[in-house]
């Protein structure tokens, strides 16, 4: 049984349990910080089933995300010397690694939101920004951007297409990061002019 039938089936049964709102943010904070598994997988079928619970379940997965990021940062910032590499090697590549820690002190506040988006592990991009003592609040303020970017579209996508929803979200998942990408790219561009 695959990860993804696996997560499926826990969901249906997360769906009605009284500590959904609770499961939710915990599962949003693990996924930032230690599982790298898309919370689509959970999310998607969570909000279609409950509707009502829409904007909350949006919300809710944002605040967990923020709260990994916040520790993954506070990791980076402060422990990095002693577990930074075992890290790196678990996932990524010191390679891959170098090449962000570069781009974060180059280009932080645009990097970090277009990390946030795209299904790429965001673990890399929190212990980059603290190894290289990036700000803080700026880097909470990109997370918090790219992190509702990324469940709030969820959302409006289940409130529009409803059942619909998590077939609409495989059929053009690549499309939607390809946009956005491009979006984000043109309004990285424009800060630069203005």
């Amino acid at each position: 049984m695959s990860i993804t039938t696996y997560t499926k089936q826990r969901t249906k049964k997360f769906i009605d349990s009284k500590h959904m709102l609770t499961g939710i943010t915990t599962a949003s904070f693990l996924e930032s910080t230690i599982v790298p598994i898309p919370l689509e997988a959970i999310l998607v079928p969570l909000m279609q089933a409950r509707r009502e619970r829409l904007w909350v379940i949006a919300l809710l997965a944002t605040i967990g995300c923020l709260l990994g990021a916040l520790l993954g940062y506070v990791i980076g910032y402060y422990l990095f010397d002693l577990i930074g590499e075992w890290i790196i090697n678990t996932l990524s590549s010191p390679q891959q690694f170098e090449m962000i820690e570069q781009k974060m002190q180059a280009q932080g506040f645009w990097f970090v939101i277009s990390l946030g988006i795209v299904p790429l592990p965001f673990q890399i991009a929190m212990l980059a920004a603290g190894a290289t003592k990036f700000s803080l609040a700026i880097f909470l303020m990109a997370s918090a951007i790219a992190r509702s970017i990324r469940y709030f579209g969820l959302a409006v996508i289940v409130y529009y297409a409803g059942n619909k929803a998590e077939a609409i979200i495989t059929k053009h998942k690549t499309q939607t990061i390809i946009g956005l990408t491009i979006i984000i790219l043109m309004l990285w561009g424009l800060s630069f002019l203005l």
